[in-house]
């Protein structure tokens, strides 16, 4: 089962709004019905609270070794997509948090996920826009 455990954060350095943006583009986990390797991109984007009200950013070392995790993992593109949303919120409480993953075609067809969060006064135009 994937380690949340793995992952870790450091303090954001301001208190000014910033968006951070990262990408992976080695994902891979197991499909559950078939037993297959399923292959796609892991693309972060989230604001972190201000510094002085405790916001945080993922470090990046930690966050490989976390999406590595799920190498073995017999888990549906839509659960792996939710898990890693969750796992990320909880870590870091951001103000918004999107994760969205794009999966290699397989059988003719390509699949890409959403998953999002954000506080109280955030709209999903914001996050979407800025």
């Amino acid at each position: 089962m994937p380690q949340a455990s793995l992952l870790e954060s450091f303090p954001a350095p301001t208190d000014s709004p910033f968006v951070i943006e990262h990408t992976s583009e080695e994902f891979t986990s197991v499909c559950p019905k078939t037993g297959h390797p399923d292959f796609g991109d892991v693309t972060l984007i989230y604001q972190p609270r201000a510094s002085k009200a405790g916001g945080t950013c993922v470090e990046l070392k930690s966050l490989k070794l976390y999406y590595q995790s799920f190498r073995n993992e017999g888990i549906f593109y839509e659960a792996v997509t939710n898990r890693i949303r969750d796992d990320l919120v909880a870590l870091m409480n951001p103000e918004w948090l999107v994760i969205r993953t794009d999966w290699k075609g397989r059988g003719g067809i390509r699949s890409r996920i959403y998953a999002t969060h954000a506080t109280k006064g955030v709209t999903i135009s914001d996050m979407w826009y800025r």
